[in-house]
């Protein structure tokens, strides 16, 4: 509940808008880095909000495809606004990485990211950009 707290009051206050997916790979893509939006590609992946980090809530659920988690540095306490989306069943992060969310649809747009090319290591060479992240009510 706090990751999920967390994702929408960065999302309401417009924090994601502009990042950009900065690691892509056969397992994740990666977001919500605000160094990000910088034209530094270096910093990429090691910034946050200005927010107190959110404690790790492990849980059950497993890594499969589609999988919202919230990205950490080695501390698992150390979550705060960064967040992957997993495009295969990942069994590594189960009960390491806290789950706050699944694609339940879309997972074709997800799939499209993954696939840019050229990158740099895990870093696509063009920007992969987040317009904007809405929280709408539930239908």
């Amino acid at each position: 509940p706090k990751a999920v707290a967390r994702f929408k009051e960065l999302s309401r206050e417009g924090f994601y808008n502009g990042v950009t997916f900065h690691r892509i790979n056969q397992s994740v893509i990666q977001g919500g880095d605000p160094n990000s939006k910088d034209d530094d590609p270096r910093n990429d992946g090691t910034g946050s909000s200005q927010k107190p980090n959110v404690p790790a809530e492990f849980s059950d659920l497993l890594y499969d495809s589609g999988i919202v988690g919230a990205a950490r540095s080695s501390d698992p306490h150390s979550a705060n606004s960064q967040f992957f989306i997993t495009l295969r069943r990942v069994p590594d992060f189960d009960q390491k990485y806290t789950i706050f969310g699944k694609v339940i649809e879309g997972m074709n747009n997800v799939r499209t990211i993954s696939g840019v090319q050229p990158k740099e290591g895990e870093r696509p060479v063009e920007p992969v950009r987040i317009k904007t992240i809405r929280i709408e009510p539930k239908k």
